[in-house]
């Protein structure tokens, strides 16, 4: 991944000492960056974009099957480890296994 190099004002940025109030005029940015309350607000209502698209914070998007009942079987240690340690998924693996057995048997 190529990495985008930065063009911070270094020089500028480190005039400022911690504390004092960041210079704003009207028109300057969406917020004074003096007012956390202005600050949370907009960033509150702003999107997030993820790989190019826009992810909406809190809301899922439509589901791309049906949606799976959630049940707490109890499996043997045996099986728990052997599918864990095939790495992340191993869920969706074990209901996989399942599926493929009740099609063997119909």
């Amino acid at each position: 991944m190529k990495k985008t190099p930065r063009k911070t004002e270094w020089t500028h940025a480190l005039a400022f000492k911690e504390g004092e109030p960041i210079p704003y005029e009207h028109g300057d940015g969406p917020y004074d960056p003096n007012d956390a309350e202005a600050a949370r607000a907009w960033l509150a209502q702003a999107d997030l974009i993820r790989k190019g698209k826009v992810v909406r914070k809190g809301k899922r998007g439509p589901q791309k099957a049906p949606t799976k009942k959630l049940v707490s079987p109890r499996l043997s240690a045996e099986v728990i480890d052997h599918f864990k340690a095939t790495g992340p998924g191993w869920q969706t693996r074990i209901d996989s296994t399942l599926l493929d057995s009740i099609k063997k048997r119909t």
